[in-house]
């Protein structure tokens, strides 16, 4: 999904909005209750903001369950992008600190995760030389290497056993351009 309507980008630009996106992704189709739950809100926040992402497309009505009388939300599109321009710049600020609020918090909890988890996670950086098509191309590349994996979300039926969710952070931020003086 491909946003360009800046009232839409400035409606999903609100961290528990983005916090319910992800719950929809990782938990499926789900009530404001278990989402609630799921994110330590109240079940009344979590229905006014799906209904907001409602309204602007980013989320939907499930089909009834078994308990008619629960409305159950599930997300339009697991990915969602939006245009570039300024009123983006609010939206990746939330996004920004949040993930770096998560990578914070793990290494905050890093010693009290088993071993395995512990000698996976990784937090990694690189300072590379490179042109403007080539960031564009490396991010084709790193964004098809995960690929794979983004299906799992719609489809737990494909998850292996023990799996968790991780977040991986791609950003690719030019520095200030050294040939102008």
């Amino acid at each position: 999904m491909r946003t360009t309507d800046p009232k839409a980008i400035r409606a999903l630009a609100h961290p528990l909005r983005l916090d319910l996106i992800e719950a929809l992704a990782t938990l499926g189709p789900s009530t404001a209750a278990r989402c609630g739950r799921h994110l330590g809100t109240s079940q009344a926040s979590c229905s006014f903001h799906l209904r907001q992402l409602a309204k602007y497309g980013f989320v939907e009505q499930a089909p009834l369950g078994p308990d008619r009388r629960e409305r159950t939300w599930r997300l339009t599109e697991v990915e969602q992008a939006c245009e570039s321009g300024p009123v983006t710049a609010q939206l990746d600020r939330v996004f920004i600190q949040r993930e770096a609020d998560r990578m914070v918090a793990w290494v905050g909890r890093r010693d009290g995760e088993p071993a395995e988890w512990q000698d996976a996670a990784f937090v990694d950086g690189a300072a590379l030389p490179v042109t403007a098509e080539e960031l564009v191309a490396l991010h084709g590349e790193l964004r098809a290497v995960l690929e794979p994996y983004v299906g799992r979300l719609t489809d737990p039926a494909t998850r292996p056993a023990g799996a968790r969710v991780v977040r991986v952070v791609l950003a690719g931020t030019p520095g200030p351009d050294e040939t102008t003086p």
